[in-house]
């Protein structure tokens, strides 16, 4: 075989590899205008609560929903199950929960024919694709610390037994922002296990309307299943492939270093409103989930724009604000809002600068 010859092989595989990726894009983007069409039939408004649940979840990450009691979070997350062909468990977490109560735990079986007696596993509500984990800071650290293993591991060990999680395996924890009685607050360094924090707001005067009308009645929307479990895990894959320029990989590590106080390029107000910052993890995560919302968007390349977009999500977990702050009636995301204007985007200025010279 010639040179030339080798080199037209090559060519034609990077073209096949090509139509492949963009076929994977397609079916990414048809299958999520798909599951907003089916979601909507169910969920009316929260559209940016859905996007960044299916954001996380092609980017096989984790949610924890923030919000009042009775805005549909758990309506939501089953309805999600249901479009995509998963199974789905929920448990409604409370003080006297056990860690094996949600594992699963050895449990002594007699043997009908021979009469031996021996251990079998029983399995726990984890073993699901979609978990809804209710309230999960009504429950002790013990408990907590079993469901976030699990979470960050993919399994569980009983005794000397190791077991593995279905896949793909995806975890929607909530917390009532309002009540904090007898509760146990996740720490920071569990926070950090999930990949977004969700906030799911009251519902416009308009949905609310159509909320009234839609659920008061007879009629039962019929959903369609949208992908299975193997599409699924596919496309998460076609997620991980999204190339990144250099100069997005810089815009997320700058605004990650750009939350600790204790930097000495971090701004003033930084060192001012925050106590603590984000971790390595979060540049992670606002990557994966950029990837994730190109894609969901039919492009194959990230830009700093799907960045900022994830970034609320990503970071308002992630750091601590101080007295100050507090005091001034600043919350997370009015911090990561004075951030995103902080942190130069290296295209704009490197533009700027051209123009001016």
């Amino acid at each position: 075989m010639t040179d030339h010859e080798e080199h037209l092989m090559v060519q034609e595989d990077n073209e096949a590899q090509r139509d492949l990726e963009a076929q994977a894009i397609r079916g990414l983007s048809n299958a999520y205008l798909l599951m907003r069409d089916e979601i909507g039939k169910v969920i009316i408004g929260q559209s940016e609560v859905v996007d960044e649940i299916l954001i996380s979840l092609f980017s096989r990450g984790h949610c924890l929903l923030v919000g009042v009691p009775g805005l549909a979070k758990t309506l939501l997350v089953s309805t999600i199950a249901k479009i995509l062909h998963l199974s789905f468990r929920r448990i409604q977490f409370t003080p006297d929960l056990m860690p094996s109560d949600i594992t699963g735990t050895d449990v002594l079986q007699d043997d009908p024919e021979t009469g031996h007696r021996s251990f079998q596993f029983m399995q726990g509500p984890l073993f699901t694709n979609v978990l809804l984990a209710d309230e999960i800071n009504r429950t002790p650290p013990k408990t907590q610390a079993a469901l976030l293993e699990a979470m960050q591991e993919r399994h569980v060990t009983v005794g000397s037994n190791t077991y593995r999680l279905p896949e793909p395996f995806f975890v929607l924890a909530t917390q009532n922002p309002i009540e904090q009685e007898g509760t146990y607050p996740l720490p920071e360094a569990q926070l950090d296990r999930f990949m977004f924090n969700v906030v799911v707001n009251y519902p416009t005067a308009a949905e609310e309307l159509m909320i009234l009308k839609q659920t008061t009645g007879n009629q039962k929307p019929e959903l369609e299943a949208a992908l299975t479990g193997r599409q699924i895990l596919a496309l998460q894959e076609v997620v991980r492939k999204v190339p990144v320029a250099e100069h997005v990989f810089v815009y997320a590590r700058d605004l990650v270093r750009a939350t600790r106080p204790g930097e000495a390029t971090a701004p003033k107000f930084i060192k001012e409103y925050l106590s603590w910052g984000a971790g390595p993890r979060a540049g992670q995560f606002l990557i994966l989930g950029a990837k994730a919302r190109a894609i969901l968007e039919g492009r194959f390349h990230v830009s700093t724009e799907d960045i900022k977009s994830v970034a609320h999500a990503v970071l308002r977990h992630r750091i601590v604000t101080t007295f100050q702050a507090d005091s001034k009636g600043l919350a997370p995301d009015d911090i990561i809002d004075m951030l995103i204007e902080h942190v130069p985007n290296q295209l704009k200025t490197q533009a700027k600068a051209a123009a001016k010279g």
